[in-house]
């Protein structure tokens, strides 16, 4: 059972905007047992996506493409497929529907770009005609095709819900197909490659794969086999082989993210966390309030930027800030001391740097981040230098934060510094 993925917006091919609903939906149906043999990107070009829609119906046996349902212009999804497939266009009276619903709701005049969404390609059937957004599919010579939306929330509950599930439907016996999603922060992507090559012939027939997702990399492993006890035993023998060459870099398997292993740590330990933020701006609180519950263990934060609030809030004191400066080891520890005692939390965390683009010199370039951490026993802080732009800055700054945390509560050594 292979198939093939088509992705169209002009923000695909000039780089705007990276394609994550391919990666996505590649992932999704490789973890389900299904083949993948191409995956096209064009842009908004009616003549492109007609032959690149026409060329998929001579190799696979289904087709999902994502980009270009809507009301703008570009929008040539619902054409393209008509034409591609030879099917006229009409107009489906439930999209419609769909379409007078949604003007009503936000209040604005129906206009003909909006009616023209509800022009589909005969035989086209409504995925998920209740929901807020929808797709359609259809079926011409045993293919089935599935155009859905370009969103990547939408087209991931559509993929997930609905088009996965169809698709496996159409198996007779299905292999058991199962991955796991192993995620490590702190190590780059030639240490991961170097894992590859010790595991070559030690994994069987396991396929990995390599996701970078800044600042974490994800490894995945794929095994189909004849029963679920099988795959299951020999998932976990390489699992296992995987972390004893990276220990605690994994910090988490599947979907859970960084701030809910975190939480979760917390729970079991039964502590409690505050946390100063300078650089971030809020950012560590806010993840970890992303998290339902996180009153059990999250006393709360400071945002900290000015001097004047790490003195009168923190308790920093000014001679630190005046020998040291804001960006240092010394104010960091402060920080975390400070966070802590007034917030009555176990533990306080705190952050300060240099996020940019402006403010570096050359003993603190743009990057520089220190990170604090303090306990009933001490206080320890650690100096970093982070790349990218001020977001990038900003996001590595909150998950080294958040997995000083994590490997405090199990003991691990944190990541050095610089």
């Amino acid at each position: 059972m292979h198939g093939e993925i088509i992705t169209i917006g002009n923000e695909l091919t000039s780089g705007r905007t990276a394609d994550l609903n391919s990666w996505y939906a590649a992932g999704r149906l490789t973890a389900s047992g299904l083949s993948v043999i191409r995956i096209t990107s064009v842009g908004d070009d009616e003549i492109m996506a007609t032959e690149a829609l026409r060329r998929a119906c001579e190799s696979s046996r289904f087709v999902i493409v994502t980009g270009g349902l809507g009301s703008t212009q570009d929008d040539m999804t619902c054409k393209i497929a008509a034409e591609a497939l030879k099917r006229p266009l009409y107009l489906d009276r439930q999209m419609l529907q769909k379409v007078r619903q949604y003007v009503e709701a936000k209040g604005i005049p129906m206009s003909p770009p909006l009616e023209k969404m509800a022009l589909m390609p005969e035989g086209a059937r409504m995925i998920h005609p209740k929901g807020a957004a929808c797709g359609f599919s259809l079926v011409q010579n045993d293919i089935h095709f599935y155009f859905l939306p370009g969103v990547p929330e939408e087209m991931r509950y559509i993929m997930d819900a609905f088009v996965v599930p169809e698709l496996l439907k159409l198996y007779e016996s299905p292999p058991v197909t199962r991955q796991r999603i192993l995620k490590l922060y702190g190590i780059d992507e030639s240490a991961v490659a170097e894992i590859f090559k010790k595991l070559e012939g030690k994994a069987g027939n396991v396929v990995f794969g390599f996701y970078p997702r800044y600042p974490e990399n994800h490894i995945t492993m794929t095994l189909r086999g004849a029963d679920e006890r099988s795959v299951t035993e020999a998932l976990d023998r390489v699992e296992e082989a995987v972390r004893c060459l990276v220990g605690p870099y994994v910090f988490a398997v599947g979907d859970e993210e960084m701030e809910e292993v975190v939480g979760r740590l917390l729970c079991e330990k039964k502590r409690t966390l505050s946390v100063a933020e300078s650089c971030t701006g809020g950012l560590i609180g806010h993840r970890l309030t992303n998290v339902a519950g996180s009153s059990a263990y999250f006393q709360g934060g400071v945002i900290s930027y000015s001097n004047e609030s790490k003195v009168r809030i923190l308790g920093v004191t000014p001679k630190t800030l005046s020998t040291y400066g804001a960006v240092s080891a010394q104010t960091v520890e402060e920080m975390a001391q400070g966070v802590r005692e007034r917030l009555h939390s176990d533990l306080g965390l705190a952050v300060t740097g240099i996020a940019g683009p402006e403010g570096g010199a050359n003993e603190k370039p743009v990057g520089t981040v220190f990170v604090g951490l303090a306990d009933p026993a001490k206080t320890v802080s650690r100096r970093y230098r982070f790349w990218g732009r001020r977001k990038q800055i900003k996001l590595n700054t909150s998950t080294m934060a958040l997995d000083w945390v994590r490997r405090h509560l199990n003991g691990d050594p944190f990541l050095p510094g610089v």
